[in-house]
């Protein structure tokens, strides 16, 4: 078992003690126990004390400094009296929920994991109290009180989230950076995997939370004689250039009726699908699965054959809708299109229209576009459509602007237009629409409350280099040119607006085992390069550092790599932008939708999140690109940070009007927490920063009402 560091505060004993006793005794209380604040992922809390009327007298109650400075993406969890989160290096830690107080952390300090962590699992079963969270591919079960690994579930208190798959997914990449989904003693888990033709397939399994045994699996590719084999191509569950169709952006659970809600992204390669012509169930789909036994009772594809990275992004809402006269269990999709699919939750029938639009056909030889697409009647898309773009949504802030008039008109733009070697417009963007944040829910009243970006982006397509286009480059160039050039470029520049950073004199800023560990293991959102050989990732090491030569003499052959090569690769991940680094569109560049589910109309819309350059020349209501959901009270509030302006405001949620405002020490690029302990309501945010050019920063805030 590798190094595990534990590190406990001096009174852990005493406030363990204090963890497995309280009482309500203590006061009201209500807490956050589950991600998103409970199974139906509704960001929704019944709590009062904090209301329109009083909401502007919010104050800093407590903030906590995590040990290191980094992206946090946790939605922390708070039962009884303790919350529990995780930190950017991938600590998980306990904290007393009244006062910020550290109880225990746990990890490794020392190492900086792949995982961009959105937080933990609780489970309890009298005085066995227990935390799970991964770290890498490793999912652990922590004793609550103490933080100690509990040494009988799987070995040693972690297992290999490997376990379960088949021997193609060995050695491929993969981690979970979602909180896994509970139903009874099951734990039911989202994997990350690669999105290049190297994936991993994204097989849904369940562990059992008491033992970290595997209860069942669930193939989104499907095996011969399952439902939905013909829409891949014969054998593609066995090859190793078909995989994904994941689950990584988490779950719902309708506990009552046993049903488990998985939403699934593409299958791989991303952006070419000739290996894998069919529509490609079950990639792109929302499922019903029995929580029990993992079997399918219904599921919807939200996009056929994806070429375009349409993952669903965030966990469904489950929420009821009153439908002439009657009340509906429903749940709701957000998709990263800007549509919102809404089905009855048993029978999987649509509670609105969805038309099969006709497609554009591909002009990538291989490629095989399907012909239709689904697109829901109501309600309208949250976010603007490429194919709505005219000359008149090129921003007038734009100086360079009669060129961007130029761009656009080149590119392809038409609905569900494939990718192309002219360059199509991906609008929303490959982040959303909605992302990862997902959206809050009044489960009764039926309204869903979803942030949503507005960044255009151009996807290019090109054909991959054959071996003899790259015979004058040296091993380490070639590896990187196959690997590495769409994101960080020919030049190794990055593109820090897009969230990649430059490697050059990378050996000035890090040392050869940081970015060996790196290649391997990925960080944030960069998947780790499992596939490649010793050599080719000692080559690439020695190529960024500069001194190939000599490192390459030295090398030792380990074989070729095990990556799959397809015909045509996209150029990387390039947002449309004017010459001063904003939107090239029209503001505005984020948006918050009210939307009543119950007739699929808007109640409200309202830019979300100010740039700060067009605000200091008296240009307001621009809205930003976010990251992080939103959080709705009973009383009658909805909260949200997620901005690039590194603000958290709070919302009358019946207009939208803005009742209050402060600034974060850093970007809350999060879905905040509301709980009440002793009494006392608060809400609590993780900021971490990072993305989007923001600066780094390492604390959770929470505020309340002063005393």
């Amino acid at each position: 078992m590798k190094r595990i560091v534990v590190i406990m505060a001096s009174a852990v004993l005493l406030v363990a003690a204090q963890i497995s006793t309280r009482k309500t005794n203590e006061g009201p209380y209500e807490g956050w126990p589950e991600y998103l604040g409970g199974p139906d992922r509704n960001h929704y809390s019944s709590l009062t004390q904090i209301n329109p009327g009083n909401v502007k007298n919010l104050k800093v109650a407590w903030s906590y400094e995590t040990p290191e400075a980094g992206q946090m993406q946790v939605n922390p969890i708070i039962v009884d009296g303790v919350l529990f989160g995780v930190t950017s290096s991938v600590q998980a830690f306990a904290l007393d929920a009244a006062t910020g107080k550290e109880i225990w952390r746990f990890g490794d300090p020392l190492k900086s994991w792949s995982s961009t962590s959105r937080g933990v699992t609780y489970w309890s079963d009298g005085e066995d109290k227990r935390i799970l969270y991964t770290v890498g591919p490793n999912l652990y079960a922590l004793n609550a009180k103490t933080g100690k690994p509990v040494e009988s579930f799987g070995d040693g208190g972690k297992i290999d989230l490997h376990t379960g798959l088949p021997e193609i997914a060995k050695d491929k990449f993969l981690i979970s950076n979602t909180p896994g989904t509970l139903f009874e003693d099951l734990i039911i888990m989202p994997l990350r995997l690669s999105e290049d033709a190297d994936a991993a397939p994204g097989d849904i399994r369940a562990f059992n939370v008491r033992t970290g045994k595997l209860a069942w699996t669930f193939h989104t590719i499907p095996y011969p004689g399952e439902f939905g084999y013909e829409t891949f191509p014969k054998d593609a569950y066995k090859n190793t250039y078909t995989g994904a169709a994941n689950n990584w952006a988490g779950m719902s659970v309708d506990r009552k009726r046993g049903i488990v809600y998985v939403p699934t992204g593409s299958a791989a390669y991303d952006f070419y699908g000739g290996n894998r012509k069919g529509a490609n169930l079950f990639s792109n789909s929302l499922l019903a699965l029995d929580a029990k036994t993992g079997k399918r009772i219904w599921h919807f594809q939200t996009t056929h054959h994806d070429i375009w990275d349409r993952d669903l992004p965030a966990p469904p809402n489950l929420i009821t809708v009153t439908k002439n006269g009657k009340k509906i269990d429903a749940v709701a999709q957000v998709t990263k299109q800007g549509y919102v699919f809404v089905f009855d939750r048993v029978t999987g029938k649509p509670l609105f229209p969805i038309k099969e639009m006709p497609a554009p056909k591909s002009a990538l030889p291989g490629e095989q576009a399907w012909p239709t697409q689904p697109l829901p009647v109501l309600p309208a898309p949250f976010a603007r459509q490429a194919h709505t773009l005219t000359e008149k949504d090129i921003s007038p802030y734009a100086k360079d602007r009669d060129s961007l008039i130029i761009r656009l008109r080149k590119y392809k733009k038409q609905q569900f237009a494939p990718p192309s070697k002219e360059g199509t417009v991906i609008l929303p963007g490959f982040d959303g629409g909605a992302e990862w944040g997902g959206a809050a829910a009044d489960p009764q009243e039926g309204i869903l409350y979803v942030n949503s970006n507005e960044m255009a982006w151009i996807m290019t397509m090109v054909g991959t280099p054959k071996q003899s286009e790259m015979s004058n480059q040296s091993p380490g160039e070639k590896v990187y040119s196959t690997y590495c050039i769409a994101c960080h470029g020919p030049e190794r520049k990055g593109n820090a607006v897009s969230g990649y950073p430059s490697l050059v004199d990378i050996g000035a800023k890090r040392d050869r085992a940081f970015v060996s560990q790196l290649i391997t293991n990925g960080k944030g959102m960069m998947p780790g390069f499992t596939m490649l050989t010793a050599t080719e990732k000692q080559a690439l090491v020695a190529f960024l550092f500069g001194d190939e030569k000599k490192e390459v003499a030295a090398a030792t052959p380990s074989g070729p790599s095990k990556k799959p090569v397809l015909p045509y690769r996209s150029t990387g991940y390039n947002k449309f932008l004017d010459a001063g680094g904003l939107p090239a569109i029209t503001p505005p560049w984020g948006t918050l939708n009210a939307i009543d589910l119950n007739t699929g109309k808007y109640l409200w819309k309202i830019p979300l999140g100010e740039e700060v350059s067009l605000k200091a020349k008296g240009i307001n209501n621009s809205g930003t690109e976010n990251y992080g959901g939103p959080v709705v009270t009973a009383s009658g509030l909805l909260f949200i940070a997620a901005t690039k302006d590194e603000k958290f405001r709070a919302f009358d949620k019946k207009t939208g009007k803005l009742l209050w405002e402060t600034q974060l020490p850093a970007a809350g690029f999060a879905t905040p927490s509301t709980y009440q302990v002793n009494g006392k309501q608060y809400i609590v945010i993780a900021c971490g920063g990072t993305k989007l050019g923001t600066k780094k920063g390492n604390q959770y805030v929470a505020f309340a009402l002063p005393d």
